[in-house]
């Protein structure tokens, strides 16, 4: 049996090649933190100008690693089995589009959620035959109206998860109604 010849390497070189394995260019390293503090001030002013909305419960703006997520009160929203956004509703997003919208280099994710009620006849009648295709319909309909308002299409992308990921039990009305909404997850260029 012949053994196998390796590269002999000097102990320097190979705590080097270590090293060089595991660092970040500086440059790599500075695009990441301006994603950073550019996601970060978003944040910032999503947040003070939204603070009366959360202040009332209407929204929640929630601070991810990578991302932004802004959480909407589906009574603010639709009514009950409804996917058509009444007034209230569109003036709430209308003071959160000129924050997002101007200059937008984020891409922007609309999430529509139901609770756990089954479709009932009505609904069955006008083609929604799931909680999932309800969910979709809202966040198409939410990012419809951003896109109205100026927000780039190619930037925003619309998707429904039915009664999945609940917030709150689904046993009671207030839990249902926790579980009825829409988030804006607005991610960082390049996520």
């Amino acid at each position: 049996m012949s053994k196998r010849k390796f590269p002999q390497y000097t102990t320097m070189t190979f705590i080097a090649m270590l090293l060089l394995a595991g660092c970040v260019s500086q440059q790599k390293y500075d695009a990441s933190q301006q994603k950073y503090n550019a996601l970060d001030t978003e944040y910032q002013q999503l947040n003070q100008t939204m603070s009366k909305e959360v202040g009332a419960n209407q929204m929640q703006i929630t601070r991810l690693q990578n991302a932004i997520k802004v959480t909407v009160n589906s009574e603010l929203l639709f009514p009950s089995g409804g996917w058509q956004m009444p007034v209230e509703a569109q003036q709430t997003f209308g003071k959160i589009i000129p924050i997002l919208a101007p200059n937008q280099k984020s891409k922007i994710n609309v999430n529509g959620y139901t609770d756990n009620v089954p479709i009932g006849p009505g609904l069955m009648k006008e083609g929604i035959t799931s909680n999932l295709v309800l969910s979709q319909k809202r966040a198409d309909n939410v990012m419809q109206f951003m896109i109205s308002r100026g927000v780039n299409p190619s930037m925003v992308s619309a998707q429904g998860f039915g009664e999945k990921d609940p917030v709150a039990s689904n046993d009671t009305p207030e839990g249902r109604a926790k579980n009825r909404r829409v988030e804006l997850t607005v991610a960082g260029s390049g996520n």
